[in-house]
């Protein structure tokens, strides 16, 4: 395989003949020396890319600041690694905080080269990994957030979220075998009723449904958001048993691997492969791979409700047990959020909390006795059981301010900009608005019933920071993408650009 990568990548992109002169994951063996020279003096390609193998991300807007990926599948946190994640962004992060992602995943930000050795060992003490978190690599494995605590869910899938991020990491200690894929990958497993995962953008997802009355998964492959493109996934006519998902994900990673496309980046997502080759080529290719016949897909899946954002108090299929999800404004966290929320785990609960892809967070196996207390703590009031209806549903990306890609800035906008909204205007339900700072969309906006995408944009003959609109998307059960309604209207405008949306098509009444 990878003599056959080797042999295509010298007449190819920039990226693909880096990784052939040195694998990622190789940098890892130089940290103490980057450590010692500082980031002004490390190799350009290892500082501005390879690093992202390790979950390491130079920032040109933020110099000499990087920025930290994690591997958290299925969103799973201890009190124990909030503390640590808290420690380390209270000590090594200047300026530095957490951004939850729309991956059930947590970014660090501020940290310096000389401190990450030091972080890095903090991080395996508690059994926490940032391998093969970025560039072209599988990204962190999203389950439902409430798996294992849904009274209705029909498989608790936590487990198989860690053995497919195992195989494909090694256990954390990273895997070449799949750290030179085309492009970025994203799994997902659902094993509940209502579409948490996102499915339909996902590169494998895995669906709830019953074959022959056994429990297992419809599959669905090639989701995926880009500058160039916006695909839903597709069925691949293939449904698995638990047991063979593992599998499954090796299958079609080494396929991708393999065969995927290579020449132009922005044409080289699972998709353009499934679309050169034909869908039965593609799951033949799969099958022999697998070296088992592969099961037709169920029926129907068993996704079938509209989508839950999981903030408030709900009772667990555990007796006198609760989770309570907060929410947490565009997840932006800093090293005081952190410590209290590993505090309010562990007083309140048995420690364990979840992220969720809204960027929120849940509090698991919550007593019922203690609902009470814990409802009066007051770092509630900042992180709420029941926020106002636009700020529900209010996702970001990271936008400009610690993102080279982002055309504007997107969280301290979004957050100012819903507070004017909210005095303006009453809702009677939320309205899923998410702001992404650039086409690659990672806040995004396709799934929202408002997306905002970042541009430039002309205003009065000057370069000003502007936004496309995208409209109708939708999660949960028949979900499917929006698409662009507007293009180019200056932020300094869109007010009541959305005012009149939120009016006209959300039944919102003015206040005034």
């Amino acid at each position: 395989m990878t003599s056959v990568i080797a042999n295509q990548a010298a007449s190819l992109n920039k990226f693909e003949k880096l990784k052939v002169e040195k694998d990622g994951l190789e940098v890892r063996q130089e940290l103490e020396h980057f450590a010692q020279v500082g980031w002004e003096i490390m190799d350009e390609i290892d500082r501005d890319h390879r690093l992202k193998w390790l979950g390491i991300f130079f920032r040109p807007v933020t110099p000499g600041k990087f920025m930290m990926r994690l591997r958290l599948p299925a969103g799973l946190l201890t009190a124990q690694q909030m503390r640590v994640l808290a420690e380390i962004v209270q000590r090594y992060g200047e300026d530095g905080n957490a951004d939850i992602t729309t991956r059930q995943n947590l970014q660090l930000r501020g940290i310096r080269i000389e401190d990450v050795p030091d972080i890095f060992r903090r991080l395996k003490a508690v059994e926490m990994t940032s391998i093969q978190s970025g560039m072209d690599n599988v990204r962190n494995i999203t389950t439902s957030p409430i798996a294992g605590l849904d009274a209705d869910e029909m498989m608790d899938v936590r487990q198989l979220a860690r053995q497919v991020q195992d195989m494909i990491t090694s256990g954390g200690e990273g895997n070449p075998e799949f750290s030179n894929l085309p492009r970025k990958f994203n799994i997902a497993i659902e094993g509940g009723r209502d579409n948490s995962i996102h499915a339909e953008i996902n590169d494998i997802a895995f669906v709830p449904a019953f074959k022959d009355q056994q429990f297992g998964f419809n599959v669905l492959v090639g989701g995926f958001f880009s500058a160039k493109r916006c695909e839903a996934a597709i069925p691949m006519n293939v449904w698995v048993a638990p047991e063979a998902v593992v599998a499954l994900c090796r299958a079609i990673l080494e396929v991708y691997r393999d065969h995927g496309l290579r020449a132009n980046r922005q044409k080289s997502r699972l998709m353009w492969l499934i679309d050169e080759w034909g869908l039965e080529k593609f799951r033949a290719e799969v099958e022999q791979r697998i070296g088992i016949p592969l099961a037709t897909a169920a029926d129907k899946d068993e996704m079938d409700w509209d989508k839950r954002d999981h903030i408030g108090v709900f009772p667990q299929k555990q007796a006198g047990l609760s989770y309570v999800g907060l929410h947490i404004p565009v997840g932006r966290l800093f090293a005081d959020d952190m410590f209290e929320l590993a505090r309010l785990a562990e007083v309140y609960g048995d420690g364990e909390m979840r992220l969720t892809v809204e960027q929120n967070l849940v509090i698991a196996n919550v007593p019922d006795s203690r609902l009470e207390a814990l409802l009066q703590e007051p770092i509630l009031e900042k992180f709420s059981i029941a926020p106002t209806p636009l700020m529900r549903s209010l996702v970001s990306c990271t936008g400009s301010q610690f993102c080279n890609f982002a055309l504007i800035e997107t969280k301290n906008r979004a957050l100012a900009l819903i507070r004017e909204l909210e005095s303006e205007v009453e809702l009677t339900r939320p309205v899923r608005i998410h702001w992404t700072g650039c086409p690659n969309s990672c806040g995004q906006p396709q799934v929202a019933d408002i997306g905002l995408m970042g541009t430039k944009v002309r205003k009065e003959g000057q370069t000003a920071e502007g936004v496309d609109l995208f409209m109708g998307g939708k999660v949960g059960k028949d979900a499917h993408l929006g698409t662009c309604a507007q293009k180019g209207i200056p932020c300094d405008d869109l007010k009541p650009v959305l005012k009149n949306l939120l009016i006209e098509q959300f039944g919102a009444h003015s206040k005034s």
